[in-house]
C-alpha cells in the first residue's frame, strides 16, 4: 500500500459487521510507504508498524491518530517528536528481505520474514524482539530467528505457488500463518484459496516445518489476520473484506467454523494490508 494507508477502527469492540468499521486516522509519515504489518504495544495507545519488502530493519511506533513516536531523549532534534525526519527504530542482528507481518504478545515481537511472491524462498522465517520502550530507546536487537519451511512444498519454485504469506497471527500460545495463492509463474496474478499453517517448534539451527492444520478454498488475497481479545473470533484480512470465524469447538481448524463476510465501504478500503490485535504466545 502507499503512504495514504489506513487504520481502520474496530468499533464497539470487534466487529460483526461493516458498519462497525470506520476510518480513525490515515498514516501519511514519507519513511512509511508501504505499510505492511501492524499489532497492538504492550504500552498503552501504541501500535508498532513496519514497511513491505526493499526497507530496511526497522519499525515504527504510531498512536491510534496515526502521529509518529519518537523518544523523548530525542526531543531536541524533533522537537514536536511526530517529524518527518524520524527514521523509525532500527532492530540490529536482523534483515529485511520481505517483512509482511508483526505479532506481538508478554512484550515479545515477532517480525514475519515470509513473503514469497515467485514461491522460490528457502529462507523464511520470523525474528524475535524483546520489545523496546518507544518513549526511551531508539533500536533493539534480534535475539532469535525462527526459520520456517512448508510441509507440502518440495521444490523452488513450487509447481502450485501456494507458499507465500502476508498475514500471521496467534492463538493458544503459538504462531499461525495463512498464505497467499498466486497463479504459477506469474506473481501479480492471483488463486483463490488459503492454507492455515501452525508453528509448533523453535529450533534457531535448523528449519522449524510449520504444521499444515486447515484450509478455505474461497478466501482470496489473504493480508492479516488476529484473534479477538476474548478469542472467539478470527478476523482475516484481504484486500477489500473482512471475514470474522468463530472459535471452532474443538482444535484450532478456523477456516470451518462458521463465518460472517463483511464488506467495508470501499470509500474507506481499497488494498489492505495489515491488521492490529493483542493476544499471547510463546515463541
Amino acid at each position: 500500500m502507499n503512504r495514504s494507508v489506513l487504520i481502520l477502527s474496530l468499533a464497539l469492540g470487534f466487529p460483526l459487521s461493516a458498519e462497525e468499521i470506520e476510518r480513525i486516522a490515515r498514516v501519511t509519515h514519507p519513511e512509511l510507504g508501504e505499510m505492511s504489518g501492524i499489532v497492538a504495544s504492550s504500552y498503552p495507545g501504541i501500535y508498532w508498524v513496519h514497511n513491505d519488502s526493499g526497507d530496511t530493519a526497522r519499525i515504527f511506533a504510531i498512536r491510534p491518530s496515526a502521529d509518529i513516536v519518537v523518544p523523548a531523549y530525542l526531543s531536541a532534534i524533533y522537537p514536536d517528536r511526530s517529524t518527518d525526519t524520524w527514521p523509525g527504530y532500527a532492530i540490529d542482528n536482523a534483515w529485511h528481505y520481505d517483512w509482511e507481518d508483526i505479532a506481538m504478545a508478554d512484550g515479545i515481537l515477532c517480525l514475519a520474514d515470509v513473503g514469497n511472491n515467485d514461491n522460490a524462498r528457502r529462507d523464511l522465517g520470523g525474528y524475535v524482539v524483546n520489545e523496546p520502550n518507544p518513549g526511551n530507546v531508539s533500536k533493539a536487537r534480534a535475539t532469535r530467528f525462527l526459520p520456517i519451511r512448508y510441509p507440502d512444498q518440495t521444490e523452488y519454485p513450487a509447481k502450485q505457488w501456494h507458499f507465500d504469506c502476508e498475514a500471521v497471527f496467534t492463538n493458544d500460545g503459538k504462531l499461525h500463518f495463512l498464505t497467499k495463492h498466486r497463479q504459477p509463474g506469474k506473481a501479480l496474478e492471483w488463486e483463490r484459496g488459503t492454507k492455515l499453517y501452525r508453528l509448533d517448534s523453535s529450533h534457531t539451527d535448523h528449519d522449524n516445518v510449520l504444521t499444515l492444520i486447515d484450509r478455505h478454498e474461497g478466501v482470496a488475497l489473504a493480508t492479516g489476520a488476529d484473534v479477538s481479545p476474548d478469542g472467539q473470533h478470527l478476523a482475516m484480512l484481504t484486500y477489500e473484506k473482512l471475514w470474522v470465524f468463530d472459535r471452532p469447538e474443538q482444535g484450532d481448524k478456523w477456516l470451518r467454523s462458521a463465518v460472517r463476510v463483511l464488506d467495508p465501504d470501499r470509500a474507506l478500503v481499497r488494498q489492505n494490508e495489515a491488521s492490529p490485535g493483542k493476544t499471547t504466545t510463546r515463541y
